[in-house]
């Protein structure tokens, strides 16, 4: 008997359905984003993998009364990987569901199978679902960078997800990972896998399996040329965590950061470099950003970032030329391209240093894109000295935010990166005065410059310069 199928429209921009096609998407405003679709009728056993909750998980869906819920009780499993646990917001929540994004051999499945094996050492069944590999390349990567008994570890190469769904009732794991979400299908949709309505479909699955049973669903996901997660954006609502791993191919570093997370903070981000034996976590991420600031040099110097829960000191370059063609050209790799603008605005305006024929190149060592302003006066100097050939003198930092004004304002965080910096043995900081007189510890060794503008900060770096 043929499966009954009807039409329907999906929004390739937010996966909104509609009976029928519109130019222009009332949901999310795209136009020209509809593609149509074929819905049909699940058979009987993607029907029965659907239903795969048990009578306990049906009776934990019942509404219950908020004065008897436990607040901030969520139990958690510990990855194996402190980093990972870091970003997490301290491991991975029972029921919860993650994603973690990242451009192709970046390292996403390393770290994953990496905790699957800690995890079904210490707590019981994984099944890792892989639509993109076979089990022999899983196994070959396990050996790899995987130690102990993997006896709990389950892996299967499928890319139904109707399919997966029977092994995960048969085998009642702890934890859950689809390597990746583009290459599974539902039977409910004729398109292919990775379309709107697929991933949408596949994603609402994999939450009522997760939620149901009370166990953490890892997903990986494919991102786009620039480096946004594929897909339509209701995914990225649906879960509880979105992880992004970055970090150049050519390098070892690797940094996990996440964007969105319900159990812990988002600003917060880990740390690993990439050897043969797979991804270790770097304990002092402050010296491994640092390591070629041990002389002193034009255009170089240090500066402050609070990420999460800990401190991190960056090296920040820059390199001025004459511009040759056209307008003056601004570069900054790390660095938002509207914010150096201001930055340099403020340096010709309150400092009187001419830099319209001039171009300019900004770099953060090491690829890592803070977020913040606390790098604003490290590059505004890191700009003069390069600019005017001034060498800093070895051991100084800079730390604070500029304002249009050109003055400068107080960080938050400001006494947890002065500490770093003193532990670090810088000699030097320049940091805003309102933050200085704000210090309820004086570092023994570091010498702390209370600067309240741009022209003040320029002035006492020519002074130390020339000492």
């Amino acid at each position: 008997m043929a499966k009954k199928a009807k039409t329907i429209f999906v929004c390739q921009e937010c996966g909104s359905e509609s009976p029928r096609w519109a130019g222009k998407c009332p949901v999310c405003g795209a136009w020209n984003s509809f593609v149509e679709e074929k819905v049909i009728e699940p058979s009987g056993g993607a029907q029965k993998a659907r239903k795969g909750l048990s009578e306990a998980s049906e009776r934990r869906r019942e509404p219950q009364p908020i004065t008897q819920l436990k607040s901030g009780q969520a139990t958690r499993l510990d990855t194996g990987i402190g980093e990972l646990n870091r970003v997490l917001g301290g491991g991975l929540v029972e029921g919860s569901l993650t994603l973690i994004s990242g451009e192709p051999g970046i390292g996403k499945s390393t770290i994953i199978i990496q905790a699957a094996a800690y995890i079904s050492q210490h707590y019981g069944k994984v099944l890792y679902v892989s639509g993109e590999e076979s089990e022999e390349q899983i196994k070959m990567r396990a050996d790899r960078v995987c130690k102990g008994d993997l006896s709990n570890l389950y892996v299967l190469s499928e890319t139904s997800l109707d399919m997966a769904m029977e092994a995960v009732e048969k085998l009642d794991p702890v934890f859950l990972i689809i390597d990746s979400i583009q290459t599974m299908y539902t039977e409910d949709y004729e398109s292919s896998p990775g379309s709107v309505s697929q991933v949408r479909a596949c994603g609402n699955i994999l939450m009522n399996i997760g939620k149901g049973r009370n166990i953490p669903v890892f997903i990986v996901a494919h991102v786009t040329k620039s480096g946004e997660l594929a897909g339509p954006k209701i995914v990225e609502h649906m879960v509880d965590a979105v992880l992004a791993f970055n970090g150049e191919r050519s390098q070892e570093l690797r940094i996990l950061r996440a964007n969105k997370n319900r159990f812990g903070t988002t600003s917060e981000i880990g740390a690993f470099e990439m050897r043969e034996e797979g991804l270790v976590e770097i304990e002092n991420l402050s010296a491994s950003f640092l390591e070629g600031l041990e002389d002193s040099s034009e255009g170089s110097l240090a500066a402050a970032v609070y990420e999460g829960t800990r401190p991190l000191l960056l090296e920040i370059q820059a390199l001025t030329a004459p511009t040759n063609v056209g307008f003056a050209r601004r570069t900054a790799i790390g660095i938002d391209n509207s914010r150096l603008g201001m930055i340099v605005a403020v340096l010709e305006r309150k400092a009187r240093l001419t830099l319209i024929n001039r171009d300019i190149f900004v770099n953060i060592v090491g690829g890592l894109r803070p977020e913040g302003t606390s790098t604003d006066l490290a590059v505004a100097l890191a700009i003069w000295s390069g600019e005017k050939g001034v060498k800093l003198p070895k051991g100084t930092i800079a730390i604070g935010e500029i304002g249009l004004t050109g003055d400068l304002r107080p960080v938050q965080n400001a006494e947890k990166m002065v500490r770093e910096a003193d532990r670090m043995g810088f000699r030097y900081l320049f940091l805003p005065k309102r933050s200085a007189e704000k210090l309820r510890e004086k570092p023994q060794n570091l010498q702390i410059i209370g600067i309240t503008d741009i022209k003040e900060a320029i002035s006492k770096a020519d002074t130390l310069s020339s000492q």
